[in-house]
């Protein structure tokens, strides 16, 4: 014989506790993904910033401080891969070279197409790792930044094939690049200010 046994009717207390846990999920949420947005109208973006390198591309995507979604729309003239995202208060596009490709004239190409996408575009930098340069004047090493700025009829841009040396002679440069937009060599003024006014604390 077998004891059934009645259910005993739920309290109002009794329900709204069940409910509760019903709400409640059984494991936190993560919120590591809380950082991606979805600004991708090409036309926020006002800073390009040009990787030659793979492990250029890598190091700059984990430099954002905030990742955006891709862009909703890319040109058919544009080849480019692009991580989207902010930089300080910056909205900025990555790109980087094509894989296997290096030189002036991919870098040229790579430039170009960001131009048919984001329109808005006022700043493009070519942003990567450098060589060290020693000398007995200024120390240069791996890592340090250095700003160059136009100085005695000279653009402040040097390209590295731009000269030639005679008989194990000084290198003298025989041309030198366009100088910087108005807009960065009014910021390196600005940083002067700053770091005049301020000290530099190195």
């Amino acid at each position: 014989m077998l004891n059934i046994a009645q259910k005993r009717p739920l309290s109002p207390a009794d329900r709204q506790d069940r409910a509760s846990k019903r709400q409640k999920p059984e494991f936190p949420i993560s919120n590591n993904h809380s950082r991606s947005t979805t600004l991708s109208i090409p036309e926020k973006y006002t800073v390009a910033w040009i990787c030659a390198l793979y492990t250029e591309y890598v190091a700059a995507d984990a430099l954002l401080d905030e990742r955006h979604e891709g862009p909703e729309y890319v040109s058919h003239n544009d080849n480019n891969h692009y991580t989207l995202g902010k930089f300080g208060r910056h909205n900025v596009v990555i790109a980087v070279l094509p894989d296997g490709e290096y030189g002036i004239a991919a870098a040229l190409s790579v430039a170009k197409d960001i131009t048919h996408t984001f329109s808005n575009i006022r700043i493009g930098l070519m942003v990567g790792i450098a060589g060290g340069a020693p000398n007995l004047t200024h120390e240069i090493r791996l890592g340090d930044i250095v700003v160059s700025a136009p100085r005695d009829g000279k653009g402040g841009v040097f390209q590295y094939d731009f000269g030639k040396t005679v008989q194990n002679r000084e290198f003298h440069p025989t041309g030198f690049l366009n100088q910087p937009p108005k807009l960065l060599r009014a910021a390196v003024a600005g940083l002067r200010k700053k770091f005049e006014g301020n000290g530099h604390q190195l």
